[in-house]
This record gives C-alpha cells, structure tokens and sequence, in this order.
C-alpha cells in the first residue's frame, strides 16, 4: 500500500469460491497478500445454498466447511455464509442478507479486524456498506449483468441494486472500458483497471517446458488443435459458431473451464472432435495449453461481451501461440497479434492461417511480440493501480470528503497500463 494508507483487514466479498480455477478475485487477493505479509484478507465466497441444493437433491455440499485457509495465498481466510430462501422471494432476500451480514461480523470479531476495506464483487451486496464499520467500501465491475439472458423482474433488481452501490461506494473498479463509459454517471470515482496475468506461469507453452498434463485425454485429441481456456456459459460462447467451425475443422476442439451448458447445448456440441474437459486447476492450465495449436476464443458478439475484458486475453498472449478471436472487446484491440472473425468461415479460415503460422520466422516474431504485451499487463501492475485507489478511498473516508454520487461523474477514470 501506498505510505501513509496501511491496510491491515480487508474484507473480499466475491461472486464466485477460492478453488483451483483462479479467476480476478483470486489473482488481486493472492498479490495483495504476498506483498503485504501483515494483510488478513476474509474471501467471502458463495453461499450455502439450503433451497438450491435441495431442490437439486444435493444435500452433502450443504456440509462442506464453512470457513478454512486459502489455498495458494497466505493470511486469506475463506468464507460461505448460509442462504436459506430463494432471492426470488423479497423476504427471503432480506432473511438471506441478515444471516449473510451477521455471519461475516461474525468472522471479522473471530479474526480481530479493525476497520476492514469492503470489497464488493457482487451487484446484490450493497446491504453490506455501513453495517460493518468499514475504512472504505469498494466495487469492483467485472461484467454488466443486465445484459444477460433472464427474467425483466430480474434485470430491473440488478440496475437497482449496481445503480445504489456504484453511489454508495467510495471507489468504483472496472475492468473494461465499456462498464467505465456505463458507470461514470453513476458515481465520482470510477477507475478503469483491466485484468492481467502473470505471464511467467505461461512461459513453456509454446517450447514445450513444464510437465505433462496430469490426464492422458490430450492425447487422443486429432491435430491439429484449437483450444479455448475459461467459462463455457451460453451467455459468453457462441454454441452455433463452435458447432460450425467443429464440422468444418479437420483437427479437433478443446474446452477446458467451468461448464455451464444446458442439455440442448450440450447435444448440440456432441460431436466427436469436440473435447469438453470442464475446469482444470489453474497450475495445470499451461500444460493443456502446450497441445494447442491455437488458442480460440469463440465468443458471442453482443452487448454482455463487450463490457468484459477477458482474462484469457493476457493468458493467451502469454503463452505466445495464435489467437483467433470472434470481433470482441480486448481481442479487437491487439489486430496484428489476433486474428479477428465474424462468421464460420471466417474463423476456418483464420483458424487455417494461424496454425500455418507457427511453422514460419514470422511466427516467432510474433510469439515474441506477444509475449512482451503480456509481461507489460501483469497483476502486479494492476494491483499497484488497485492499492493506490484504496488508499485514496480510505484518505477520502477519514477526511471526511466522501460523500454520495448524485449526479454524472466529474473524474477521469484512472487508466492502468
């Protein structure tokens, strides 16, 4: 942390649980941790979900422990408070939030916080903010959940509650420049902090360092291959153009990450070169990467999409090999080190292009210039951008120079490299 601005307690309130696929909330956390060693940091994970697992006839998730050590990452404490009722039910959202606050207050006295930082992932987490007794309350904006597929009812509730804490908070992070250009009228204080990479975690999967996967599946893959690391979720990747580019590619297709398909998706990508491997620990991830011969990322083009900046982004320019993108947020902005498409055909041919690519000295060339983009986007550099930004909140707060957004912002969001 910036001198003078020492964070001792942070509370991390996140959308998603510390496991073996890192995501954002994880990358900060574990950096935060390893250059601040005095830091006790409480990841608030996902619920409990008592109505949910259920109705799913799930019952022994519902015993998993509720508060352990953090794997990978020292001092950070993981949490799941208890949800009882669906949020669908406005009682039952409230019942929800008081048992959720009252467990978090409980694991800040058990680990002796003073005046924690409150970082809030989760557009429904507003009812948090005051009730803790927090030096400063922080939002961080990975994507635009109005722009996904659900329920109006649903939609307005989210615009609500975003809209409420964007001007309760006293900082408001956001990883793209699209949610920037969203929330600026929403509050004074919106920094535009894009994701990152540690680029030395990716090193050999163009030479071929590193162990070999711990699963023999790559080996039954037919070259050549084109692989895609992150989310399966019908929201993010384009089913239809994957079928495609599938029944007009000679080799086959890896999706490796959390998979989130309904059936109908599911049979639709039931094809014999299609290889859905579902999520694989972050350490091995490089590994399942080496057996690619490009990496793909076949995302729908829509309005959701273009609020994210995709952490497979800076991971694929890391690991240096080709990258054929749908015409996406991120992606679009490195044109000579990605190529871009918009239909079937055009991905086949790009995809065609790209694996030609690496058998050429211009394929070395650009693994090089890849791989320095990478290294200039680590999470070191994101997260010196995220401790000044706390800071400042936390100066603010205790001037007592903080006061609620009320009308469109008036500062220049703050650019990380």
């Amino acid at each position: 942390m910036p001198d003078g601005h020492a964070m001792r307690d942070l509370i991390f309130v996140s959308m998603e649980d510390w496991d073996e696929t890192w995501r954002r909330n994880q990358f900060v956390c574990a950096e935060l941790s390893r250059r601040n060693p005095e830091l006790r940091i409480l990841f608030v994970g996902l619920p409990r979900n008592v109505s949910n697992e259920l109705r799913h006839g799930r019952l022994r998730r519902l015993f998993r422990r509720a508060t352990y050590s953090a794997s990978g990452a020292a001092n950070v404490t993981a949490t799941h408070p208890w949800k009882l009722l669906p949020n669908s039910l406005p009682l039952g959202r409230i019942i929800n939030q008081w048992i959720f606050r009252r467990h978090v207050c409980g694991e800040t006295r058990r680990l002796g916080f003073d005046r924690p930082v409150l970082w809030l992932n989760p557009h429904g987490a507003g009812h948090m903010a005051g009730r803790i007794g927090e030096s400063a309350v922080i939002y961080d904006i990975t994507d635009d959940w109005t722009r996904i597929k659900q329920r109006a009812s649903v939609t307005r509730l989210v615009e609500r509650q975003d809209a409420a804490l964007c001007a309760m908070a006293d900082a408001v992070i956001v990883c793209s420049e699209r949610l920037a250009d969203l929330k600026r009228p929403l509050s004074r204080h919106v920094h535009l902090i894009p994701n990152g990479v540690n680029a030395a975690h990716y090193a050999g999967v163009r030479d071929g360092a590193g162990s070999a996967p711990s699963t023999t599946a790559t080996a039954s893959w037919k070259r050549p291959v084109l692989g895609y690391t992150g989310t399966v979720h019908p929201d993010r990747v384009d089913i239809e153009l994957v079928r495609a580019i599938a029944l007009g590619w000679p080799g086959s297709l890896a999706l490796i990450g959390p998979d989130h398909l309904r059936a109908g998706d599911v049979a639709r990508l039931d094809l014999p070169n299609v290889h859905r491997l579902g999520p694989v620990p972050y350490a091995e991830v490089p590994d399942y990467m080496r057996a690619f011969d490009a990496s793909i990322v076949p995302h729908r083009m829509t309005e959701f999409t273009e609020s994210l900046n995709p952490i497979k982004l800076w991971e694929y320019l890391a690991g240096g090999k080709p990258i054929v993108s749908t015409d996406v947020a991120g992606f679009r902005d490195f044109p000579c080190l990605v190529r871009l498409a918009r239909t079937a055909g055009e991905f086949l041919a790009a995809a065609q292009a790209a694996v030609a690519e690496s058998a050429t000295p211009e394929g070395d060339a650009l693994a090089a210039q890849r791989r320095a983009v990478a290294r200039d986007h680590s999470w070191g550099v994101r997260v010196d951008a995220i401790e000044q930004v706390i800071a400042d909140a936390v100066e603010r707060r205790s001037k007592g120079t903080w006061q609620r957004s009320a009308r469109p912002a008036t500062e220049d969001v703050a650019h990380a490299r």
